[in-house]
């Protein structure tokens, strides 16, 4: 089993949801982060002054699939993440140990 973990700029959300579920994606857990890469902040002026935003808004998206749909899960967030643009974001995929369903006690593949 993989965890997918991507950061995606927050208006791609949905888009990246809908393209998970076509994949067969059942749940995912979605977080507001925030942080910066190559696009290290910004400079905004409010009422005349002007000040740096450091950290830019993103949403941290986290799956765990088997090790047959990463590549199908990759492609569809990228697809549904890309702009083109700077701070597109990234997607990092680590190995799951074990999964334990709390409910009922399943375990691994069955508990995903």
């Amino acid at each position: 089993m993989k965890k997918i973990e991507a950061i995606i700029k927050p208006f791609k959300l949905d888009d990246v949801r809908e393209a998970l579920s076509e994949v067969g994606v059942s749940g995912l857990t979605v977080t507001e982060v925030k942080g910066f890469g190559r696009q290290k902040g910004h400079t905004e002026l409010y009422r005349g002054a002007e000040y740096v935003v450091d950290f830019l808004p993103k949403v941290k998206i986290e799956l765990v699939v088997g090790e047959d749909r990463v590549d199908q899960c990759i492609e569809a967030i990228t697809g549904a993440a890309r702009t083109g643009r700077i701070g597109d974001g990234k997607i990092f995929i680590s190995s799951v140990e074990k999964v334990v369903r709390i409910r009922t006690g399943e375990l691994d593949a069955d508990a995903i």
